[in-house]
Formats: structure tokens, sequence, C-alpha cells
């Protein structure tokens, strides 16, 4: 797992050379988030605990795929077990998981998963792989609170419930599939590149999708942490490119 600092907040890890999670820098504890896929979570723990010695307190999802959830079961298992007691987040020895309150009915495994469509939704199927978890969520969250040090945005269309999260303090966007940086620019999910075809594949709804873009230009960004892709320093201008080259396709 190659591991990044990106702020005197964040840190990015990848694996695989493609799939990042985010780990950053509160008070006296780290928030994570995503997990990338199964198989990372003793990675993720013995690179958080090489950082420094604060707990990972907080496991934050940016929304169900499997290249996000996939080590959340077992990272949760580690921070509440006797052997990560250290790392524990709570009095009670179990990080909080927190996830968008609508992307939240995809997050559990099969038979519970919800996989139906709000009234004013698109009317088109959910996309890409939703594995579930055994994991249950201790908070849903809705667009707009502070989480943490982390604001709360909402931007579906990759999923329907998927939720971006912006470090005031730094600037740093921490995008999830709302946007992808492989290639080392801006692209908004579902409009390329098109070289790294996956997150288009498994996107719900592409106008959404961009319609979220420009939403996320209202907010003072420095920098720009995607769940695919290196990071990408600039400002809201990087985003309103991706978003005319989108408009134009």
């Amino acid at each position: 797992m190659k591991v990044h600092q990106i702020s005197a907040f964040g840190h990015q890890f990848t694996r695989l050379g493609l799939f990042n999670c985010y780990l950053v820098r509160e008070s006296d504890s780290f928030t994570l988030i995503d997990t990338t896929m199964s198989g990372g979570a003793r990675r993720i723990v013995d690179a958080a605990h090489r950082i420094a010695m604060e707990p990972i307190a907080r496991l934050l999802l940016t929304h169900a795929h499997g290249d996000h959830i996939g080590s959340l079961d077992a990272l949760a298992a580690a921070l509440g077990s006797t052997q990560a007691s250290e790392l524990a987040g709570d009095p009670a020895g179990q990080a909080q998981v927190a996830i968008g309150a609508r992307e939240a009915r995809l997050l559990p495994k099969k038979p519970a998963q919800d996989r139906s469509l709000d009234p004013d939704e698109p009317r088109c199927p959910v996309k890409g792989g939703f594995p579930g978890a055994d994991t249950r969520p201790t908070h849903l969250l809705s667009d707009g609170e502070l989480y943490g040090s982390l604001r709360v945005v909402a931007t579906p269309g990759h999923t329907p419930g998927h939720m971006s999260y912006f470090d005031e303090r730094d600037g740093t966007l921490y995008a999830g599939d709302a946007l992808v940086t492989v290639g080392g620019e801006v692209h908004v999910s579902g409009f390329g590149p098109w070289y790294f075809p996956l997150p288009a594949m498994a996107t719900w709804h592409r106008p959404t999708a961009l319609a979220s873009a420009r939403k996320l230009l209202e907010l003072p960004i420095r920098r720009y942490a995607a769940g695919h892709g290196r990071i990408v320093e600039g400002g809201p201008e990087l985003l309103q490119d991706a978003v005319r080259r989108a408009e134009g396709r």
C-alpha cells in the first residue's frame, strides 16, 4: 500500500495503484474515508499506526460500491478488537461508522439490501457492485452537516446517495467517485477519462452526477482527493473545466 501525505491533515492510501482511501487527522483521532476493496484492513491499520498513535475513531463511507466498502467489516472488527484496543475509537472500543442516509439502504447484504428508487429519482437501475456488509452504520449523514472536521456534501449521480466530504481547514475535497483524477486531470464521474472506464460503467445517472459537480463549484476547493487517481492541486477552475467538458459530450 502506497502512503502519501497530502496536507497537514490528510494522507492518501493507495492499493494496486488505483484504489484510494484517506486518513484525515482530527484533534485527537483519525477519520478514515472509505476502505478500498476487501483484504486491505490490516494494511490500513498498520499504515495509520505508523503515521501516529491516535485512534481511528470514524469509518466514513462515500458510497456502497465494493471497492469502497470491501474492507469495512474487517476494519470494524479490528478496531473493536482487544488486539487493536490502542486504535479503538470510543470508550466502548468501537469506531463509529457513518454513511449517507440514502446510501445506507445499499450497504447491507442481501436480502436486506434495498435497491429501490425514491419517487423523485431518475428511473435508472443502480449500477456497479454492491456486495454489502455486515457492519451497521452508527451515524446516518445528511447534506450540509459537519461530521468530525468534514462538511458533508450530497453528490448523487454515481450512486443515488453518494456523499463527498470537504475539509474546510485546508480546502481538500474528498470526492469519492463523484469525480475521477486518473491521469492527473479532474473528470466528472461518468464522463471520462476514456482509458479508465470503470467509474463510468458504474455510474447510475450521468445528468445527476453532472448536477452534483456543478454544486461542488460552490466550495473553495484547493485540492481534489478522489477515489481513483492522484491528488490534484488547484481550485474550482479545474472542476469548472471538467464540467464544461462533460456538458460538451
